[in-house]
């Protein structure tokens, strides 16, 4: 059987509270696919995306980028990124849409990729969680390690739902 290549790939700053949910998120993944003993995993934490990224998910099967949401959603929420993402650029920040894109069109490549929202609260320049913010973290994880048993239900789940009409 085929080991599926799986990024999780968190951006936002720890030194902004709640910013740092995704990276946090990715440390605490980690220690958790280390103790299941899963394979194909790799993991990735930066303040931002860059466009070199495009390169490094088109290697993958499956994708999900990591971010603390200001939304207002509910504690985490799970979406699909594809061409219809938002696609913007400017010169501090490449969006997971235009990411995608850019890994579609450059390396024809287009893996299942998910963007997990976690709901933050406080972005002020300090260390450390917020209460609500860890209790969105704890939700996200449990959430994504069943969902993680079965990676090729999540793939095949975003294969489905990008068939052109």
């Amino acid at each position: 059987m085929k080991t599926i290549k799986t990024l999780i790939y968190a951006f936002g700053n720890p030194g902004r509270r709640d910013d740092g949910l995704g990276c946090a998120f990715v440390n605490e993944l980690k220690v958790w696919i280390n103790r299941q003993n899963l394979e194909g995993f790799e993991f990735d934490c930066n303040y931002q995306l860059n466009i070199e990224d495009a390169h490094n998910i088109s290697e993958m099967d499956l994708v999900i980028f990591v971010d603390a949401s200001m939304e207002d959603i509910d504690d985490f929420v799970l979406t699909k990124i594809d061409e219809s993402a938002d696609i913007s650029f400017t010169s501090h920040e490449a969006s997971p849409g235009y990411i995608y894109y850019l890994c579609k069109e450059l390396f024809d490549k287009n893996p299942a990729t998910y963007l997990l929202h976690i709901k933050g609260y406080d972005w002020k320049f300090k260390e450390g969680l917020t209460t609500d913010a860890k209790k969105n973290l704890s939700s996200s994880l449990v959430f994504i390690k069943k969902q993680l048993q079965n990676r090729q239900k999540l793939i095949d789940e975003f294969r489905l739902s990008n068939i052109s009409k």
